[in-house]
């Protein structure tokens, strides 16, 4: 199955739950103009401990496997926790939204947009790419850079330029932000 079914199945329960949410990660960067096979949904939330009841409390246990012990846990150290949708197989990773000034600003700026007919919410593309040059810095992986390269050269016509160099000079992301301008031939 796809991503879709995932999200048709998924998002009204983050709606009802009234949970704050944004799609991130591979569907995000896909909806972006960057194609890669995966079978997990990154969302990135804002939760309290009530909206995490209530969404567990949603979730039917024969379709989601989901622990509210893990996901209360994960609030606590603001990590993530995993929903497994066993119907179709999917992980779906909840992460909770970072406090620092740059992902409350990411998450500020959301958009609501309609993925294959889904309504959702997902990262802005000048917060995606941003976040590529932020994990590539951390050293989590050179196709980092390459990602936010391919976002940069399919959407450079709407993307926020003063935004994007704010946040790279705030960020110190200036060798990663080179590296994909080069990789695009924009440099």
């Amino acid at each position: 199955m796809s991503f879709v079914e995932v999200l048709r199945r998924v998002a009204p329960k983050l709606e009802q739950s009234k949970m704050p949410y944004m799609i991130t990660g591979s569907i995000a960067a896909s909806y972006y103009g960057l194609t890669r096979a995966t079978q997990d949904l990154d969302i990135v939330i804002a939760a309290s401990p009530t909206t995490l009841k209530t969404l567990i409390q949603l979730l039917p246990k024969d379709d989601y496997y989901a622990e509210l012990a893990d996901a209360l846990n994960a609030h606590r150290q603001q990590s993530m926790f995993n929903v497994l949708d066993m119907t179709t197989g999917w992980k779906i990773d909840l992460i909770f939204q970072k406090s620092a000034p740059f992902h409350q600003e990411a998450f500020r700026r959301r958009k609501a947009v309609t993925l294959e007919g889904v309504p959702t919410f997902i990262i802005s593309g000048e917060d995606l790419i941003l976040s590529k040059l932020e994990w590539s810095k951390m050293g989590e992986s050179e196709r980092q850079v390459k990602d936010a390269a391919i976002i940069l050269q399919k959407r450079l016509s709407e993307l926020d330029r003063t935004y994007l160099e704010k946040w790279i000079a705030e960020l110190g992301l200036s060798s990663q932000w080179d590296q994909a301008r080069k990789l695009t031939g924009l440099e």
